[in-house]
């Protein structure tokens, strides 16, 4: 009696292609557009997905400044960072952030759904957030995604 074996298949480094999508981020909730775009970044949407490799893609946003919230987020929601020195922990709500560095509420969104491991930021500088409509990565022709 014989058995077969079942190999694993682990994918080598030359296998694996990263592509380029564009995400406009106008009128999307924050929580779901930040988890899809962790998807792409981890490779989670790819067929030969294993969780130890990179295997992501680049993620090019635009319009991070017409993202919406729902409920009274815009008010209780606060972001906190410490300057390092004592009593230096500020905090800021998300209406000003948004004012202040749009881009940097998608950033911290996502970075919350990524492993937090050398691979998880590895995979946030595939990220890339632009505030308006124009973003200089037009050579790499990046793919539009519709997320509705």
């Amino acid at each position: 009696m014989t058995t077969k074996l079942h190999r694993t298949y682990y994918p080598k480094a030359d296998e694996i292609t990263h592509d380029w999508y564009l995400i406009d981020a106008s009128g999307q909730t924050l929580g779901r557009l930040a988890s899809k775009i962790a998807v792409l970044l981890m490779g989670k949407h790819k067929p030969h997905y294993t969780p130890g490799v990179d295997m992501g893609d680049f993620v090019v946003v635009i319009n991070a400044d017409r993202i919406r919230v729902t409920g009274r987020k815009m008010e209780k929601k606060i972001y906190y960072r410490h300057t390092g020195y004592p009593g230096g922990l500020k905090e800021m709500p998300l209406k000003d952030m948004l004012a202040r560095h749009p881009e940097r509420v998608l950033q911290l969104a996502v970075k919350g759904m990524l492993p937090k491991n050398r691979l998880g930021r590895k995979m946030l500088k595939r990220l890339k957030v632009y505030v308006g409509p124009e973003h200089p990565h037009q050579a790499q022709n990046p793919k539009p995604i519709r997320l509705d």
